[in-house]
C-alpha cells in the first residue's frame, strides 16, 4: 500500500499545487529566501520522508523544450551565489532513489540540471530555470530528507514579453502529472 502521507509537496504558488490528495502540501512562496524559510518550517512540522518540489519554469531556446514539457531535476543550481564552496553550498544533487522514481513516473520528462535565480534570466549556466528549486532541496538535504524538483515548462528565458509565455498549459502539466509522481515517490520511499 502507498502510504502519500509521507510526502511532502511543495509549491510556490496555488496555482502550482494539485489538490492534496492523502499527501501534505506547503505553499512555499515565490523566490530562494521565502522557500527556503517555508520549507524548514514544513519539516519541522510534518516530518516527512520525502519531499517532491514541483512548479513552472523557464527554458533556454536552445534547449528546445515545448511549453508544458516536464523537465525533472538532476541537480539544483543555485546561479545568484557567487563565493567559494567552503563557505556555502550552490548545487544539490537529487537523491538517485528519488530521479529513478521520478523517472519511471514520468517516462517522457526530460532529466536536466535545474537552475535557481532571484532574477529572470540569472541561471546562465542552466537550461532551465526557476526561483525556488535550491532552497527547497537545501532545506530538505540539512534536514537528512530526501528531495526532488521537477517542472513544467512556460516560457522561454528570452522572452521578455510575459503575455506570450504559456501559464496555463505549464499550471496545467504540473498538477496533472504530481498524483503519479507522488505515488512513485511514495514507493520507492516505502521500499527503501
Amino acid at each position: 500500500m502507498i502510504d502519500r502521507a509521507q510526502i511532502l509537496v511543495v509549491a510556490a504558488t496555488e496555482r502550482e499545487l494539485a489538490p492534496a490528495n492523502g499527501w501534505l502540501t506547503v505553499l512555499c512562496g515565490v523566490g530562494p529566501v521565502e522557500a527556503a524559510i517555508s520549507t524548514a518550517v514544513a519539516i519541522e512540522k510534518y516530518h516527512p520522508r520525502a519531499i517532491v518540489h514541483v512548479g513552472i519554469a523557464g527554458a533556454r531556446r536552445e534547449a528546445a523544450l515545448a511549453p508544458a514539457a516536464i523537465v525533472i531535476g538532476s541537480e539544483s543550481r543555485y546561479c545568484d551565489l557567487h563565493i567559494a564552496a567552503e563557505w556555502a553550498r550552490s548545487h544539490v544533487i537529487a537523491p538517485a532513489t528519488l530521479l529513478r522514481a521520478a523517472q519511471r513516473a514520468l517516462p517522457d520528462a526530460s532529466t536536466r540540471c535545474i537552475g535557481t535565480s532571484a532574477n529572470i534570466g540569472g541561471s546562465r549556466e542552466c537550461d532551465v530555470e526557476a526561483m525556488e528549486g535550491f532552497a527547497v532541496l537545501r532545506a530538505a538535504e540539512r534536514a537528512g530528507i530526501p528531495a526532488i524538483e521537477v517542472r513544467s515548462i512556460s516560457n522561454e528565458i528570452e522572452e521578455h514579453d510575459r503575455a506570450r509565455w504559456h501559464f496555463d498549459h505549464a499550471f496545467a502539466a504540473i498538477t496533472a502529472i504530481t498524483p503519479r509522481l507522488v505515488d512513485e515517490i511514495a514507493r520507492s520511499v516505502t521500499d527503501a
